[in-house]
């Protein structure tokens, strides 16, 4: 459709899924954007002010790196994962009035998952907001892959949920953000990616429509991606081979550190047909290339198997 969502953008489609969306969440309301990166690109800006402050993991993705330069508030950094500087911060911007701390959910090079449970508490002591962008977590992570907050129990101390539909949700392309009726409101009066970006194509939409329907049932796919997660972290692991991340993590780095063993050892797994990329920088920090192995549910455990058996003999080469 060739117009942006007020114009005559916005289908019964769209609004079944925003729908579907929020009530997966457990939030009051949801808005769509053409990309995760867009929704990253259009919060900030309307959340905060020159009166605020956002504290950002340093690891977080660039999208919301991006999106936080275009916002005014004043910007704090910590050390990833890194609850005491965290909380230094929060001690310290006590005059601001708003203090929002900015997170992925799971962060996609590594394969970690964000303390969610630490960062409420943190949070609650300093009166604080919490932002999550849940890009690499939505659909897989969780009880009934309701992702990062789900994980922990806490759904309902993050403001604000960003989170992609292109990756586990099936869509190929789009976005949202998730949250307070007002917040969500906000956004659709001055969210500029939202305001002057076309609409999500309905066929797009309606693909995502139908995943959310599965994640509603009983899904058998969800549970082939954990058991596949845990069979190539688990026996991995025994090989030898060090895996970064969460141990429920289907984004599960090979620890290799040197780009150019990577990058040979990835070469030759592709020789095998298997299909593995490595990273190096500046993706990653230097000396800590990988190759991220990415399990889906649509490997079979024999696929698996085999990917562990390659990864094993070109060790011992």
């Amino acid at each position: 459709m060739a117009s942006v969502r007020f114009i005559c953008g916005t289908t019964d489609l769209h609004k079944k899924l925003e729908d579907q969306l929020s009530k997966f969440f457990e939030t009051e309301d949801t808005i769509l954007y053409p990309s995760c990166f867009d929704a990253n690109a259009g919060v900030f800006e309307v959340l905060v002010n020159d009166q605020d402050v956002v504290i950002s993991d340093s690891l977080n993705h660039a999208s919301i790196i991006d999106g936080i330069r275009l916002c005014k508030a004043e910007r704090k950094r910590y050390d990833h994962l890194d609850m005491a500087m965290l909380e230094e911060h929060l001690k310290k911007t006590q005059d601001k009035r708003l203090r929002l701390i900015v997170t992925d959910g799971v962060f996609s090079m590594d394969g970690d998952v964000a303390p969610l449970d630490k960062i409420v508490a943190l949070a609650e002591k300093y009166n604080a907001n919490i932002f999550v962008d849940d890009s690499h977590a939505t659909g897989f992570m969780g009880p009934k892959g309701r992702g990062t907050p789900s994980l922990f129990g806490v759904s309902d101390k993050v403001d604000v949920l960003n989170t992609t539909l292109g990756k586990a949700l099936g869509g190929a392309s789009g976005g949202c953000s998730s949250g307070s009726k007002e917040l969500v409101a906000l956004q659709r009066q001055r969210g500029r990616p939202y305001l002057f970006s076309n609409t999500i194509a309905p066929a797009a939409v309606g693909g995502v429509v139908e995943v959310m329907n599965i994640l509603a049932g009983e899904n058998q796919f969800l549970q082939q991606l954990q058991s596949n997660t845990k069979l190539f972290r688990t026996e991995m692991k025994k090989a030898g081979f060090e895996i970064s991340g969460h141990d429920t993590c289907p984004i599960a780095p090979v620890m290799l550190y040197d780009a150019r063993i990577a990058a040979q050892f990835a070469e030759k797994m592709m020789a095998q047909s298997i299909y593995v990329i490595a990273f190096s920088y500046p993706v990653v920090p230097k000396d800590k290339a990988r190759i991220r192995v990415q399990l889906s549910a649509g490997h079979t455990t024999e696929d698996v198997e085999r990917a562990i058996k390659g990864f094993t003999a070109i060790k011992k080469e």
